[in-house]
Formats: structure tokens, sequence, C-alpha cells
């Protein structure tokens, strides 16, 4: 008899322990970058859940099943409504707000005063006419001091990004991908100052076009010829603004392989950071993210960590952006249930 118990002592030791199998298996990542959030909340915006219930934006996400929070930060931002906000202490407010939710946290340093993305890679002001060698140690200490702030007030970000959507690069003229050279000594200063703060931290390096097997092969075949440091690699796939061709079921498809493909050819975790789809088109999007949510999950090995929607709170009536997830009444649309 006291054999047979602490058999049972021991399988159930092995089913709930820390170290057992089921674990280890990370939880797949429901996120939303919501870095527009305090500028909202700013302007007197309301957030209604679905009955029309003034909420927080945090409780009503969260009860569409979103359990993970994406945050861009900005070097030296203006304070004005497009273009400004994320600054530092913001950001760390609003992972600080993020942790109390008992939500997990994504940090995407663009490392401009404004935004960054494949059309323009504004260097901060502050670095402006600084030699190569001190802009590494600009990217290093800038990126230090923000993952410290987090640390000291009690954030540990499960992820962070070296850059937003660099396909071009970032920081140009001199991270530019004409420099390849160049481009890898930035992004390993930032990966340094990461793990020097916070090591557990996956560092993730973030290209546009999800869909696009040749450029994500040859970006990241550069990204290893010239060391650069990484531990995931992270996608955007917007079927908006594919060719004109907005419907995603001609893409979806090469989404799919594309993770299938970077995640064996690179030995890496891959993740969806941002996806939006048309407010307008409610139904079509809802579909959208259940089909980029169920192809994240099928890459091999649990290497597929999550999905992002970038902006679903961004409602059209104040923001003037039409892939939301958010109605002019203030509530979400059905789009966000995908999530659940």
């Amino acid at each position: 008899m006291k054999t047979h118990v602490i058999s049972i002592l021991f399988v159930l030791f092995l089913i709930f322990s820390p170290y057992s199998l089921q674990a280890k298996t990370p939880q797949f990542a429901k996120g939303a970058d919501i870095s527009w959030l305090p500028q909202m909340e700013a302007s007197g915006y309301k957030f209604r859940n679905n009955d029309g219930v003034q909420e927080d934006c945090f409780k009503i996400l969260k009860d569409h099943g979103i359990n993970s929070i994406r945050l861009r930060t900005w070097v030296n931002p203006s304070d004005s409504k497009g273009s400004g906000h994320c600054s530092k202490d913001e950001t760390v407010a609003m992972a600080v707000r993020a942790k109390k939710w008992g939500m997990r946290v994504m940090i995407d340093f663009h490392y401009s005063d404004s935004w960054a993305d494949p059309s323009k890679q504004v260097k901060p002001k502050a670095w402006e006419g600084h030699d190569f060698t001190q802009l590494q140690k600009d990217v290093y200490d800038y990126t230090f001091d923000v993952m410290s702030a987090l640390k000291k007030a009690g954030v540990t970000p499960e992820w962070v990004q070296v850059g937003n959507e660099t396909r071009t690069g970032m920081i140009y003229p001199e991270g530019n991908t004409d420099n390849w050279a160049q481009l890898a000594q930035l992004i390993n200063k930032g990966y340094e100052a990461v793990k020097a703060v916070s090591p557990t931290t996956k560092v993730i390096l973030h290209v546009d076009q999800g869909n696009n097997k040749a450029l994500f092969q040859n970006w990241f075949d550069n990204a290893t010829k010239y060391g650069a440091k990484y531990d995931v690699i992270g996608m955007s796939y917007y079927p908006y603004w594919l060719d004109g061709k907005p419907d995603y079921t001609l893409s979806i498809d090469d989404l799919g392989t594309n993770l299938k493909n970077m995640a064996k050819n690179y030995h890496k975790e891959v993740m969806v950071v941002e996806v939006g789809g048309e407010d307008t088109k409610v139904q079509n999007t809802y579909d959208m993210l259940v089909a980029v949510i169920k192809k994240v999950k099928e890459v091999p090995n649990h290497k597929g960590l999550g999905v992002f929607y970038w902006e679903p709170e961004g409602a059209r009536s104040w923001s003037h952006y039409g892939l939301s997830a958010w109605g002019d009444d203030g509530r979400p649309n059905k789009a966000l249930d995908a999530f659940k």
C-alpha cells in the first residue's frame, strides 16, 4: 500500500512539476501591440466590452484570449498624437500594467525618434553626426538603459525586437542592408545589451512580408554570413498590402511554408509579430487570423511561438487606421474572437 501511494505521488509530481515535459512546452503567445493605448486614453477615448460597458482595454483584450502585449519604444519621441509617445518611461509604465494583468511582454526597439519600417529607418536626432564606433555605443547604451528600467520596475520581457521591420536595415545610412557588415554589428550591440540585463529574454529579428520565402532566405543568409546574433525570426503578415491582393487565401500557404522553412533552415523559433486585416471585412479578418494562428502552430517541435495583432484597439474613428479590430462604437469586433 505504501509503495502504491508513493507511485501515485511520483506520477503527480511528474505532471505538475515545473520540470515536467508539459511545463517545457511554451504557452502559445496570443498577442497584441497596443502602443497607441496611452495616447487613446489621454485623448479621452472610451473602451467598451461586447456588452457596451466601459472597461479597461487590458481586460477586454484578456477576455478575448490575449495573453501577451507588444510595446514599441522610441528614443526621443515628440508628444504629438500621430507620431509621439512611446518614450522609455511610457513603455515601462505600459509594461508594468501588462504584467499586472498577467500578460507576457515584448519590447520593440525602433532605434528612431518615430516610426521605423522598410520605407524609413531615420536615425535618432541625438545620434546624428556620430561616427560608427559611437553609433554602436549609442545602440548598446540605449538598449541597456531601457532594459534596466524595465528590470528595475519588475518586468522581464520574454522577447525583445532589435529593430522593427528591418528588411532594408536600420539606423540609416550606416545600418542599411547595403552594408551588411555594419548592420550586423549594430544588431549585435542591441543583442548584447539585452542579454547583459536579461539573459533569458529572446531577441527577435523582424522582417516584413512573411509570405515571401526568397526575401527571408536572402535576408537571413546574410544575417548568418555576417554573424548577426538573434534567437527568434519575426515576421509581419498583412495580406492587405501584398501587391494589392488583400485575399489572404492567395498567400496564407506561402506564409505557412516560410515559417516551417525558416525554423528548419536556421534552427530558430519563429513567430508572426505583426498581423492585421480590414475592419470593414470583419469575417474575412477573423478567418485570416484563424488561418495564421493555425499555420504558426503547425511549425514542428513547438517552434512557432505565437501571433501578435498590430494595434487591434486602434479604432479607425480615433486613428484613421483601417486594419484595427475595433468598431466605431468603442467595442471590439468579431475578428478579435479568433484569439479565444
